[in-house]
């Protein structure tokens, strides 16, 4: 069934099955008819609002029934929301007021900064407009063009960007998702796992409502306390999961991850970052009865456009995981470095053409004009990320361009590096930093490893053993001069390792 209108199908669900819970935070339990019911009443405050028409909306907290209901209200009062999660930092909220120009502040959770230019409801005035249960009939919705939620990218050096996503662009993502290539059955436990400012988060909450499925939110201080999040994950009764790999990672420390333990469990989404062989491998042999998707989108084109489901064949033909077919409204296009198409099995920048592509950044035409373009009168986005599609059509990601270093003359992808550390018996995670001189050169490759448990007396005879495994796979060139040990790796708010944190560490710049 091809959805047309994302609000109203939501609110369908209220009218027909209403006692269904839509949301479920640690058995709070909200229902379709409830999530209804505070949405509208909030959009009829809205509009009571003398805000600009369509103005953005900013919406803080964290994993709440609040946030979703806030979401709903903002786009049936005619407005995009912003998403900035409680866990932000303070110059990042001041950043988003700045370039997103909101209208309006919800703060589902108290804000830690004085805004004073934009009118804020706070949470004791949003709880009573909830409980108001003021009626509310849709007269100017967000509909085909008009921004839907606009999302601001990490921005780890500058100023962070917000990505229009519009109405049309998610409901491209969203019938892609239930349509066939998933098999999303409607009424399906759905974990709710990243910040709502990652759009990873659009993959769980949107496919789950559009389809009478219930969240099961994980909020942070319970996924972050490793016994927490071990007692919690079995009450969920999950069927599908939603994450990046990493935090897959986190839930398989936990040797009771298995699929005898999570019987209904029977897909795994992941976007976000790379889904090594080593994960791959490992959630294959718990969970038999699972489909394993490998998914990849930059948020500005909604989320994910490619995918493979991850089989024992898969895994054994290839040393890196695919990222997978391109969806079938959507087009892919690799060029080299001078805008020219490459043949099949030839890296280059993948370009992504198609009716989910956004509109560009918020408030932003000199970043919009660098980074969007048209192919064939279609909106196209470059990525700046590097692939090789090979003659069946297959697409394997080959880094980011710039996680590409030159050493002693040699192209070193960086991703490369790790992806081929981790094949070692001896590396449960990898990353390989580049260290550099006073002039901005490249003077060193260093490798940060967390170990599997081994018996090494001293790190230096963990080393050798490491570089002996790996003598065949690695070209001399780019085996790293210096192994440095973590009892764990350093994550981004939105759960990826966090690259760009280490260089800084290891540069000094931290």
């Amino acid at each position: 069934m091809m959805i047309k209108n994302v609000i109203e199908t939501i609110d369908s669900f209220a009218e027909t099955q209403g006692d269904t819970i839509a949301y479920d935070e640690l058995g709070v339990q909200h229902t379709y008819a409830q999530l209804k019911d505070a949405s509208d009443a909030l959009a009829a405050f809205i509009e009571t609002q003398d805000i600009a028409e369509k103005a953005p909306i900013m919406i803080y907290g964290g994993q709440q029934f609040d946030m979703i209901a806030s979401f709903l209200a903002s786009v049936k009062s005619g407005h995009a929301y912003v998403p900035v999660d409680v866990n932000s930092a303070e110059e990042r909220l001041t950043d988003i007021i700045e370039i997103g120009q909101p209208a309006l502040i919800i703060a589902v959770d108290d804000l830690p900064i004085t805004v004073t230019k934009v009118p804020v409801v706070k949470k004791e005035a949003l709880r009573a407009i909830f409980e108001a249960k003021t009626s509310f009939t849709l007269s100017q919705p967000v509909s085909g063009d008009d921004n839907f939620y606009i999302i601001f990218t990490s921005g780890t050096t500058g100023k962070p960007k917000g990505v229009q996503i519009s109405h049309d662009n998610l409901l491209s993502f969203s019938n892609w998702m239930l349509g066939d290539d998933f098999a999303w059955e409607s009424g399906s436990n759905v974990l709710s796992q990243p910040p709502y400012s990652f759009d990873l988060s659009v993959m769980d909450w949107v496919p789950a409502l559009l389809s009478h499925g219930t969240l099961k939110a994980l909020p942070k201080q319970t996924a972050d306390d490793f016994k927490s999040l071990f007692k919690t994950l079995p009450t969920l009764n999950l069927h599908k999961w939603v994450s990046t790999p990493s935090f897959a990672d986190v839930a398989l420390l936990d040797p009771e991850f298995k699929q005898s333990v999570h019987p209904n469990l029977n897909a795994f989404f992941f976007c976000g970052e790379v889904l090594t062989k080593t994960t791959a491998e490992k959630l294959l042999a718990r969970f038999p009865d699972a489909h394993i998707y490998n998914t990849y989108g930059p948020t500005e084109a909604t989320v994910a456009v490619t995918s493979i489901p991850i089989t024992q064949a898969v895994i054994a033909n290839n040393n890196k995981m695919p990222i997978g077919y391109v969806k079938a409204d959507t087009e892919i296009v690799i060029q080299d470095a001078d805008g020219e198409m490459v043949a099949d099995g030839e890296p280059g920048e993948i370009i992504i053409v198609g009716p989910s592509v956004s509109k560009g950044y918020l408030n932003n035409p000199e970043k919009t004009a660098a980074a969007f373009t048209t192919v064939n009168g279609q909106q196209a986005y470059r990525t700046g990320d590097l692939a090789i599609r090979d003659k069946d059509g297959l697409l394997h990601y080959k880094g980011r361009s710039d996680f590409q270093i030159k050493l002693h003359g040699f192209r070193i992808e960086l991703e490369e590096v790790a992806q081929q550390l981790q094949q070692s018996q001896w590396v449960e995670q990898a990353v390989a930093i580049p260290r550099y001189d006073a002039d901005g050169k490249v003077k060193q490759l260093l490798a940060i490893i967390v170990a599997k448990d081994n018996d090494f007396e001293k790190p230096i005879l963990l080393t050798n053993a490491i570089k002996a495994e790996l003598e065949n796979i690695m070209m001399p060139y780019m085996v790293p001069s210096r192994f440095m040990y973590r009892e764990s790796l350093p994550l981004t708010p939105n759960g990826k390792i966090d690259l760009k944190g280490l260089i800084a560490e290891v540069n000094g710049n931290a």
